[in-house]
């Protein structure tokens, strides 16, 4: 997946007023806790495309 992917998934998946994912209540009705596996996964892999290009590699 590209980095467009994780942004997406971000923009999607962010916390509500009661702490609680807006895309996840939106697309599945779950009342799931910020941060959802989600926006977990595509913070990770932020970080590691972060990490991957400061030190010359590619992630």
């Amino acid at each position: 997946m590209s980095g467009e992917a994780e942004q997406r998934i971000l923009v999607a998946h962010m916390p509500g007023n009661s702490r609680l994912c807006n895309g996840c209540r939106a697309w599945w009705a779950l009342l799931t806790p910020y941060p959802c596996w989600q926006a977990g996964w595509a913070t990770s892999r932020q970080a590691r495309s972060m990490t991957a290009a400061l030190l010359g590699g590619h992630a």
